[in-house]
This record gives C-alpha cells, sequence and structure tokens, in this order.
C-alpha cells in the first residue's frame, strides 16, 4: 500500500492559468502517469483530510461538477482505501509539525502513514525528506 499526498492529484487534474516552467511540466506529467497506475489498479491509501483538500481545490479551480466527478470516481475505486483521521490523529500531528517544521496536514499525513504501517508516498513534496522512516517517490 502506497499514501498519496493531494499534490499528485492537484498537479494532475488542475488547469495551469499560466505558461508552466520546464520543471513544472514534468511535475504535472509525472502526476499524470501516478494517477493514471492508480487507475489501473495499483493500491493506494489517501485520509479523508486530504481527499477534502483535493476537492476543494479542485471545486474552487475547475467547478462544482469537477469536483463531484472526481469524488465519484475515489468512491468507486476499488484499489483506494479512504481513512478516517481523529481528533488523536491531529493531536498527535501537532508536535509532529512543530518539530519537523512541516505543515499540518503533512504531519498529519505522516501519522497517518505511522499507524497504518506505510512507508512510501507519492509526493512532489519535499516536506516528506524531513521524515527519515518515509519514502517519497516521484515516479
Amino acid at each position: 500500500m502506497i499514501f498519496v499526498d493531494s499534490n499528485i492529484f492537484l498537479h494532475a487534474f488542475l488547469r495551469p492559468r499560466r505558461e508552466l516552467r520546464s520543471r513544472e511540466r514534468e511535475v504535472k506529467q509525472r502526476s499524470k502517469a501516478i494517477v493514471e497506475r492508480l487507475r489501473g489498479g495499483e493500491e493506494f491509501t489517501i485520509t479523508t483530510a486530504h481527499l477534502s483538500e483535493v476537492l476543494n481545490i479542485i471545486e474552487a479551480g475547475l467547478g462544482l461538477e469537477r469536483s463531484l466527478g472526481f469524488l465519484a470516481w475515489m468512491g468507486a475505486c476499488e484499489n483506494a482505501r479512504i481513512t478516517n483521521v481523529s481528533k488523536k490523529d491531529y493531536e498527535q500531528a501537532l508536535p509532529v509539525a512543530r518539530n519537523r517544521k512541516v505543515s499540518a496536514i503533512d504531519a498529519l499525513a505522516y501519522v497517518s502513514m505511522r499507524k497504518m504501517g506505510i512507508t512510501e508516498a507519492y509526493t512532489f513534496d519535499r516536506h516528506f525528506e524531513r521524515f527519515e522512516d518515509i519514502t517519497r517517490l516521484t515516479e
């Protein structure tokens, strides 16, 4: 099982409002390739918090119908495991965020991954490199 960070879906689906730089185009293409593997059946997990983040940003950028379409896909995706987060998870994420100097959502991902025994994450967020026991995958 692999964790998929929000940025993978956002890079894959959002339309840029300006010309992308070379590195940005590369990230977008890699994200699309990862999403294609997920569509092809690769098993993955995402938390409800990360899913909500993706849905809100897709709705703001592409509209309600695209956001609902993404949610429908996630709901029907048999290889997707959507895990709940609790108040306790957020409480555990707070010191992680402070100590590692990462966002609360990145710390929540880390806490959730540890709880599930997951050590690999698809993400372009370099903050994940601050977690020694997590391997950040971009391919």
